[in-house]
């Protein structure tokens, strides 16, 4: 007898997933224990790196942050942990830490690179979060509880921390209210910072803007009529003439009349982190819009400027950095009229963004060598002249393309600034240890002050690659 048919009327629950394809026992095995080479591979580094713990945390472990010097340091561990344990001196760190952050700047005048920083992170927001009134409320509202927090700790008079609380409270106010308009603040923020860190007369500063603000002028009148690149070289003359010619004369006359400006700072007292964060980060700032017209420039119909981008570009990938700071402190003088004084940080800030811009300009002509040329195409369709295609279609694809590559060269241009030692300056690596260790009390002293700057550097040179990797996520726009 046939038996009779069934058909189920609800749907069974859905049952969850194997053990072995979800949560951590998924990722290891698809990771850690993919087959049998990874599988040993993995053993071994588990056992490489219990060894290199066992010698490492016992040495952590026996940390000193309270001495007057090393032979302290080593006292308190032989009476802590017997006589034959070893441990890091952690004070020196603790006395000298103002030393590796602002060198020997002024200890008054700290709240000055401090407000700097501060206003660098919001000037950052409109570039990194463009018009989006969230990020930008966050960033300054967390800059202004740390930029308090800092100056108190800093041991800052009152007068200074209501005069910077009140900046970034006005701050706050726009980017609650029109966060774009925080560009502002980024296209100022170079002249603010260099009136901040260095100080002397504000009309220094004030002249400086007043330059570029004449490039701007001239370019705006003379490129319609005589076309972009004839009318940025004009704009680029003139404000040269202001600058080297009647910039002094006017600025000095002013000085005069209203004295308004801070305690100046000579450059040889500007080092550590301050020096570093300085020089790196305008040179990233202002080498990737030169590097953008050196991949132009390269690619170029034009002999002339294809020739000039190409001996340029090769020239500066061609030697080593070193060469080119040595060439800012000892030759570079020699070119330039008699009596001038030209600071040396500034001159290595020029070489840097020099050497910088030829590397960024491969990247990104890389990128644009990657696109097709239906883009090139596609934008001659639509009757786009050559700089609104570059600007509109094809630089925003080669940027996106060259966002791995763009990155890596500023975290390596970060961590050389550890080279501008060799030319005088007191960086964080070098400089600032050498000038610890010279000190009686800490001779023998070092792991520990290297330990310090590289966990520095590793954080900055992290959070940048973290970075480009949340970028690249958001602008990916293919099939997911």
């Amino acid at each position: 007898m046939a038996s009779p048919l069934f058909v189920r009327n609800d749907m069974l629950p859905p049952l969850p997933p194997p053990a072995g394809e979800r949560g951590v026992v998924k990722w290891l095995r698809e990771n850690l224990f993919s087959s049998v080479l990874n599988s040993v591979l993995t053993l071994l580094a588990c056992l490489a790196v219990l060894w290199l713990a066992s010698f490492i945390l016992p040495w952590l472990a026996h940390s000193v942050w309270n001495a007057s010097s090393l032979a302290e340091c080593r006292e308190k561990i032989a009476a802590s942990f017997g006589p034959e344990a070893a441990g890091p001196c952690w004070a020196v760190i603790r006395l000298r830490w103002n030393q590796f952050l602002f060198g020997l700047y002024p200890q008054a005048e700290y709240w000055r690179p401090t407000t700097a920083a501060a206003l660098m992170m919001v000037s950052l927001s409109p570039v990194l979060y463009y018009g989006l009134r969230r990020p930008a409320l966050n960033i300054t509202v967390t800059m202004t509880v740390l930029l308090v927090l800092a100056l108190i700790g800093l041991g800052t008079d009152w007068g200074h921390i209501v005069l910077s609380v009140a900046i970034m409270l006005a701050l706050m106010a726009v980017a609650a209210t029109a966060p774009k308009r925080l560009l502002w603040l980024t296209l100022l923020f170079p002249f603010i910072a260099f009136f901040l860190i260095w100080g002397g007369p504000i009309w220094t500063a004030v002249g400086t803007l007043a330059g570029f603000v004449i490039f701007a002028l001239v370019w705006q009148f003379v490129q319609k009529p005589l076309g972009v690149v004839v009318g940025a070289g004009v704009g680029l003359v003139v404000a040269a003439i202001w600058w080297t010619s009647l910039q002094s004369s006017v600025t000095g006359v002013l000085a005069a009349a209203l004295p308004w400006g801070l305690p100046y700072v000579v450059s040889d007292n500007i080092g550590g982190f301050l020096l570093a964060f300085v020089i790196g980060i305008t040179a990233i700032s202002a080498s990737l819009p030169i590097g953008v017209l050196l991949a132009l420039g390269r690619r170029s119909d034009m002999p002339l400027i294809h020739s000039l981008s190409v001996g340029f570009i090769e020239f500066f990938r061609g030697v080593p950095l070193i060469t080119v700071l040595f060439a800012a402190n000892f030759l570079l003088l020699y070119f330039l009229p008699p009596r001038t004084n030209f600071d040396l940080i500034l001159r290595v800030i020029i070489v840097v963004i020099i050497f910088a811009s030829a590397y960024i300009a491969e990247v990104i002509r890389g990128g644009l060598a990657a696109l097709p040329r239906g883009q090139y195409e596609a934008a001659d369709a639509l009757g786009l002249d050559y700089w609104q295609a570059q600007r509109l279609i094809i630089m925003p694809q080669a940027l996106k393309i060259s966002i791995p590559g763009i990155v890596s060269s500023f975290i390596g241009l970060f961590k050389d600034t550890t080279l501008v030692a060799l030319v005088g300056l007191m960086d964080p690596l070098q400089g600032v240890t050498k000038i610890v260790r010279s000190d009686n009390a800490w001779k023998g002293l070092y792991w520990e002050p290297y330990i310090f700057v590289g966990g520095i550097f590793f954080l900055v040179c992290f959070s940048m690659s973290r970075y480009s990797m949340y970028l690249e996520r958001k602008l990916k726009t293919d099939h997911r």
